[in-house]
């Protein structure tokens, strides 16, 4: 039997600074929750809105896969490697912070907002020279299927990072239902809701709850409402 982690939209850490309003599914910053650390190898899973016109300012990171994706507005990213890009909805961005970046995040639009997850994954290999990249994925290859965003093989589809973890986004009818096959034996899968409802092993999960599974291979997917969207992030438990 999967060993199974739920966490429901409403228990998440809840920072709220006006400019910035960032759900906590782990725990980051002011928020501390000694049992929520991490998940596996995915150590932050946050969901930010940043008002028009704001953004982060130039800040450091190292030995971390950091991966953007954003789900409503554009996004201007710069960087310490000599990087200036705006991300936007269907876009995917990772860094390998490695030995050390420095970057800034800015809502690039002044009249609305940018809404965005930032998830942080530890690499299974540390100092590793840093790197960015950015690319833009077809939405329509995810209607009613699951389009791989992220892998650790440089060549499949999707960014990679140095780890052994695999995302998929995927967009659904009403009743779709599928089967997830693990990548790699003893991986965990973290399954995140971005819009409507599903329903997961015996699990019933709204917009933006969270549910890790480990200790199996296969899990059933089932929406439960019209354009459920899902994030799924398998990454390795040790």
């Amino acid at each position: 039997m999967p060993n199974y982690i739920f966490h429901a939209a409403d228990s998440r850490g809840d920072a709220n600074h006006g400019w910035l309003h960032s759900r906590h599914t782990f725990s980051f910053a002011n928020y501390y929750e000694p049992i929520r650390m991490h998940f596996g190898a995915l150590r932050v899973l946050n969901d930010d809105f940043v008002a028009p016109g704001m953004g982060f300012g130039t800040h450091p990171h190292d030995n971390m896969e950091i991966i953007s994706i954003p789900l409503e507005g554009d996004l201007e990213h710069s960087d310490s490697m000599g990087n200036t890009t705006v991300i936007k909805h269907g876009d995917i961005q990772v860094m390998s912070a490695g030995t050390g970046i420095r970057h800034s995040e800015y809502n690039k639009n002044k009249d609305k907002p940018v809404k965005f997850l930032q998830i942080w994954v530890f690499p299974n290999k540390k100092n590793v020279t840093p790197r960015y990249d950015q690319i833009s994925l077809n939405a329509e290859d995810r209607n009613n299927k699951l389009q791989q965003v992220l892998s650790p093989n440089a060549n499949d589809e999707g960014v990679w990072i140095h780890q052994d973890a695999w995302f998929h986004i995927g967009r659904f009818d009403q009743n779709v239902e599928l089967d997830y096959h693990l990548k790699k034996e003893g991986n965990g899968l973290y399954c995140f809701v971005l819009e409507g409802d599903f329903e997961i092993d015996t699990y019933q999960l709204g917009k933006r709850d969270g549910l890790g599974l480990s200790e199996f291979s296969k899990v059933s997917i089932k929406a439960l409402s019209l354009a459920s969207e899902i994030l799924l992030m398998e990454v390795p438990m040790r």
